[in-house]
């Protein structure tokens, strides 16, 4: 069942048309677009040496300044999309980003893209091959779960099959990992943590960049970027609902730029908020499906989004995707809608908070071509600090704060 009831608030401005492929287009690109964010892009087999553009190089972990012992709190862990690892990276003095480096690298699996992390100090790592456990604080992997759900051959484009999207249960009884399957839709897979199998699959839409848990852990959502919509996931029958979430309509289908991405669910009332072009913030209530629109101010195409403890909304913007568009930037929104709009150095993707809620970091992997080998590392009490960048990891896409 779909349902759609969108209901704007303030008055953002018509999306101008030049952003959008007409469906005529449209049918010229079909057959080598693969539901992504990036036209001309095509999955890539096995080996291939990704050619897209980056900045920066892959800085090498340093063993002299990885500890012996546990790891310390507060240091970062990104998916390494590019060199199938996960990095351990020092923040620097005080988290600050300053002195910081990478500490270690573990394999973990083809190209991974999401991570969760448990209170227990293990990581799950969505791969195309399957989901990676990690032992956080001995830096290791101590398994590699399979995905129930045929995705087709292990591949390591930008529209790889396998997992995306990955969260944890509140209670850490489960994850949740959203499988992509390219070229139709796909699934939500449920982990059981303590035996480290799949004992459930759910069916969602189309490629499921982001998974997310409501704060009682009875529904999971995954937002499903190609076919405009958030499929909620009962976590008990595993019954299905779709909600279509498109506040500037799906014209172009599988062409257009305007598709949700990444979603937080606000603990205050459950409601999802998914960003949009830096222009409008949909928030979707998941028990009615209606969704209201709210301002937003950075004019960018917006990818990873994050709350901070406080409620303060950080959303990555990646850069621009037509002529009227904003460079990359990260947007911090506080409750009450008001909006700083930070500006970034190159394409990023997803961003993370410390846990006192002071500092942001953002990856520079980026799922589209052109990224940074690097976090960017933002300040959030000091408003007139500069950005600092680290070196960390190779096309880093998740990442969290252990």
């Amino acid at each position: 069942m779909r349902t759609t009831g969108i209901r704007t608030t303030g008055t953002p401005r018509p999306r101008p048309r030049a952003r959008r492929l007409t469906l005529a287009t449209l049918g010229l690109l079909a057959a080598a677009l693969l539901a992504g964010c990036a036209t001309g892009t095509t999955e890539t087999a096995p080996g291939t040496p990704d050619t897209s553009a980056a900045t920066g190089t892959v800085a090498t972990p340093d063993p002299s300044r990885a500890p012996t012992g546990r790891t310390p709190e507060g240091t970062l862990l990104v998916a390494d999309f590019g060199s199938d690892t996960v990095t351990f990276v020092d923040p620097g003095r005080d988290g600050s980003g300053e002195g910081g480096a990478p500490i270690a690298s573990v394999k973990v699996g083809t190209a991974p893209y999401g991570l969760v992390v448990g209170e227990d100090g293990r990581a799950w790592v969505a791969t195309a091959e399957g989901v990676a456990v990690v032992d956080t604080q001995k830096r290791t992997r101590l398994a590699l779960v399979p995905y129930a759900t045929e995705s087709g051959p292990v591949t390591t484009g930008e529209y790889r099959g396998g997992g995306m999207g990955i969260a944890l249960a509140p209670d850490g009884n489960h994850v949740y990992v959203g499988v992509n399957v390219p070229g139709g839709n796909g699934a939500v897979e449920v982990i059981d943590t303590a035996t480290r199998e799949v004992t459930g699959t759910a069916p969602v839409g189309m490629r499921p960049f982001d998974v997310d848990v409501s704060p009682d852990g009875r529904e999971v959502y995954a937002t499903d970027h190609d076919s405009f919509d958030v499929t909620a996931v009962d976590a008990r029958s595993l019954e299905t609902r779709r909600m279509e979430v498109a506040p500037y309509g799906t014209e172009g289908g599988l062409g257009s730029w305007l598709k949700p991405h990444y979603a937080v669910v606000r603990p205050s009332d459950g409601k999802l908020l998914l960003p949009f072009e830096g222009e409008r913030l949909a928030v979707l209530d998941p028990r009615t499906g209606e969704v209201t629109i709210e301002r937003m101010t950075a004019n960018t195409h917006q990818h990873g989004a994050a709350l901070a403890p406080d409620g303060t909304l950080l959303v990555v913007g990646t850069g621009p995707i037509g002529p009227d568009d904003e460079d990359p930037s990260l947007t911090v929104r506080t409750p009450d809608g008001a909006e700083r709009v930070v500006p970034l150095d190159g394409p990023h993707e997803d961003v993370a908070v410390s846990k006192d809620g002071s500092t942001a970091y953002v990856t520079g992997g980026f799922t589209r071509d052109g990224y940074g080998n690097g976090i960017t590392v933002v300040d959030l009490d000091d408003t007139k600090s500069e950005p600092v960048r680290l070196k960390a990891g190779n096309r880093p896409l998740g990442i969290a704060v252990l």
